[in-house]
């Protein structure tokens, strides 16, 4: 309890996965991929409390072996593919007797934090508490910028958008961390709020594992920073 805030860490990790088969319980660097999140979470000084969200058995248990205590599992229906995570971060909430201040999500699929990142993204929105209501994990795009996406028209290319200017900076929010007074979140059934403000990440923490060819690339990536210290 930090500021009398109550802080809740919800982890979405559900069993089913179509491009890469059991990705939150496939082994990295000798230890399942969700336990990269959870030995994360359990690191901050400011989280009260870490919920798993699942359906799965081995990942329920996986958890609790690393003290995480599962007080329910998650209905099927809301581990579908195209679940949304409000749905998911919703239905914790529902379970629970009394709501958090604030919930912090951290997806398994965005494993390269670094050892500070989660509680200087609390951090910021606690000094800040009057002036946002939520905070997100932005990367800047460096390759697929949007003034170069083109779609097909037929047997052409044309550029996707005509006005946008060349020498802006994009940004894209990737999963290292979510973080929303709960209040605005259950209203505005999005982390995007109208209040919210920035964490940028470095290049290397812009990878998601949705595939085995960006589960090899996080490895690596993770292998290297663990070497230099700089990761959990």
């Amino acid at each position: 309890m930090i500021d009398n805030k109550k802080i809740l860490c919800i982890i979405p990790a559900r069993g089913g996965s179509k491009r890469l088969p059991r990705k939150n319980v496939k082994p990295l660097l000798g230890k399942p991929l969700i336990s990269w999140t959870i030995e994360q979470a359990k690191r901050s000084k400011y989280i009260d409390r870490i919920i798993v969200s699942t359906e799965d058995e081995e990942i329920a248990k996986i958890s609790e072996q690393h003290g995480i205590y599962i007080p329910f599992l998650r209905p099927v229906e809301l581990a579908q593919d195209n679940t949304p995570t409000i749905n998911v971060i919703e239905h914790v909430i529902n379970k629970l007797e009394k709501k958090p201040d604030i919930i912090v999500l951290l997806e398994p699929t965005s494993p390269i934090r670094k050892k500070t990142d989660v509680d200087n993204m609390i951090h910021k929105l606690l000094e800040r508490y009057d002036d946002f209501d939520s905070i997100v994990s932005i990367g800047e795009i460096h390759l697929e910028k949007p003034n170069l996406a083109l779609k097909i028209q037929g047997e052409y290319i044309k550029k996707y958008i005509d006005d946008l200017p060349t020498n802006e900076k994009s940004f894209f929010p990737y999963g290292v961390s979510y973080i929303s007074k709960t209040s605005t979140l259950l209203q505005q059934k999005t982390f995007l709020q109208k209040r919210t403000t920035f964490y940028i990440l470095e290049r290397y923490q812009c990878y998601e594992i949705d595939d085995i060819y960006d589960f090899i690339c996080i490895e690596s990536i993770m292998k290297y920073l663990l070497e230099k210290g700089e990761i959990l």
